[in-house]
């Protein structure tokens, strides 16, 4: 999510939302801190969408509780909107703006260009913002495919015509500036499944992102030629087929998609499976075939099994226990770019480079990446001629300002990230997560007492309940000496006069995890619970 600010008016580039890594127990995805536009509210007056992806509208359903602003974006990005919308709960009606790519809108004093560009995703755009300081172009997510599937290749012709009156500020996608060279075509995909699938002679279950329509595209066409029905698994996919499809971004072959309970008619070198799941998500379609969890299809020797998809960094576990799972119930598994059934979605350098040579910004902020991405970025620029002083690297919450003269840092708002577990928004924290990777690391203990504290007496107890710290049936002894140091504890605080629940409960832990970590060299939680009895 990015904001461009002048004078009272805002513009909103994007909102997306994030899927958690391994620290974050729990949780079910992330999304950005919006605390300064909130502050901001009636400086709003749009959000600009760039493409249909999860990490660019997935945040809208949260974001737009608090902003009720105007969305903009594409036919195919308003339409995966549309349904993402209708899914949440709590949303009036939004205001979605459908706009084609080439034509220009206002959005309060700001007009946007939307500009075709090609991507992992059909209908996205590179957008050019005229500020009445200069033109700020954001590339948004791009390669330069010069044999798109579509045949709708990056309009290169309007990002000329647009850059010629000068751009002030340039922000590039710096996903694949690490990667030399260019980013092979989409297309090149096709001609590998056109090789691959009249030679494999069971079922072909094939995982991909459910946002790739072009790669979607290409399996039905290549399943309608070799006379094999495609069934299709996993909600995102079904839901973006369908949008896809209604909107005409998608064109299925007659004849070639059955639903899932269809497939038993059909012999299996007969049929093709497409499904979530290349990333390993633990729900997801493939994941529950690999469990032999599914429903409705189980994995079985003969059945060859194809990830076009590379993981995502921070994936790549899940992904290598889900290959091996379908390993070992028999399947033929292809995966990877070095199988030429993935591509990326993104530019490499050499296509950074004439996206920079193209548009020849007077300053340039490398976006879209983790920062070490951005630097190499920083100084790619500097190769093709920007000079360093007018290269910016910013952080998430950095406030960056550029006029004729000058581009700066200029100081912080508050920004970051906000966990959303379940139906709740923010209310999950560093303590709950610390809470939380203690227990899945050394379990709990909780402590049950009854007291009188008139009286300064222990009436019933101390029971100890033990959940993923030890068996407790093979541990009696160090259960029995728990007992007893609790059991001291709560003496020495009735002998003291202690009355104080808070203090009882300090004195309880501190005399427990002391003598635990002495004993296991372990932290469990411990939970005393103090009843009192009159």
């Amino acid at each position: 999510m990015t904001a461009i600010e002048y004078k009272d008016e805002i513009l909103v580039i994007d909102s997306g939302m994030a899927f958690p890594d391994e620290d974050l127990l729990g949780v079910d995805v992330v999304i950005p801190d919006i605390t300064y536009l909130a502050n901001n509210r009636d400086k709003v007056k749009g959000i600009v969408l760039t493409h249909g992806h999860e990490d660019h509208i997935g945040a809208l359903p949260y974001v737009l509780r608090e902003l009720p602003v105007p969305v903009y974006g594409t036919r195919l990005t308003i339409g995966m909107v549309e349904r993402k919308l209708k899914e949440a709960r709590g949303l009036g009606k939004q205001r979605l703006v459908v706009v084609k790519p080439g034509e220009a809108f206002k959005v309060g004093g700001f007009k946007v260009d939307m500009i075709h560009t090609c991507h992992s995703i059909p209908d996205a755009v590179a957008l050019a913002i005229h500020t009445p300081l200069g033109i700020v172009f954001h590339t948004g997510d791009f390669k330069f495919d010069q044999t798109p599937v579509d045949g709708r290749a990056t309009d290169f012709q309007r990002i000329a015509e647009v850059c010629s009156q000068g751009v002030l500020v340039m922000m590039s996608d710096s996903t694949n500036v690490m990667r030399p060279g260019y980013s092979t075509s989409e297309s090149a995909i096709g001609d590998t499944f056109e090789k691959l699938f009249p030679h494999v002679k069971g079922r072909i279950i094939l995982a991909t992102f459910a946002s790739n329509v072009h790669r979607v595209q290409q399996v039905l066409n290549v399943a309608a030629a070799n006379k094999r029905k495609v069934a299709i698994t996993g909600r995102s996919m079904l839901n973006n087929v369908t949008v896809s499809s209604e909107l005409g971004y998608l064109t299925i072959p007659p004849h070639t998609l059955i639903e899932m309970d269809e497939m038993s008619r059909y012999p299996d070198n007969q049929l093709v499976l497409l499904t979530t799941g290349s990333q390993g998500e633990p729900m997801a379609a493939l994941s529950r075939m690999a469990n032999s969890e599914h429903r409705q299809v189980r994995i079985k020797p003969g059945d060859t099994v194809l990830f076009s998809a590379n993981p995502i960094p921070g994936n790549e576990k899940l992904v290598s226990n889900v290959i091996d799972m379908l390993c070992k119930l028999g399947a033929d598994v292809i995966s990877g770019r070095d199988a030429n059934v993935h591509t990326s979605g993104h530019a490499c350098r050499e296509e950074l480079k004439m996206m920079l040579n193209l548009v020849k910004p007077k300053y340039f902020m490398p976006v879209h990446g983790e920062f070490r991405m951005l630097e190499h970025h920083a100084k790619l620029a500097e190769e093709v001629g920007i000079p360093s002083k007018n290269i910016i690297v910013s952080e998430i919450g950095s406030v960056v300002t550029a006029n004729k003269n000058r581009i700066a840092l200029s100081g912080k708002v508050p920004a970051g990230r906000v966990l959303i577990d379940g139906l709740g928004v923010g209310d999950v924290g560093n303590i709950v997560l610390r809470d939380r990777k203690q227990l899945s690391e050394d379990g709990i203990l909780i402590v049950v007492a009854t007291i009188n504290r008139k009286n300064r007496k222990v009436l019933a107890g101390p029971d100890i309940v033990s959940r993923g710290f030890v068996y407790v049936r093979e541990a009696d002894e160090l259960m029995n000496e728990a007992r007893k140091r609790v059991d001291k504890a709560l003496g020495q605080c009735m002998a003291e006069g202690v009355t104080d629940w808070s203090s009882i409960k300090g004195s309880l832990r501190d005399a427990l995890g002391k003598f635990l970590f002495e004993q296991t060299r372990r932290r469990p939680m411990i939970l005393p619970i103090i009843m009192e009895e009159n």
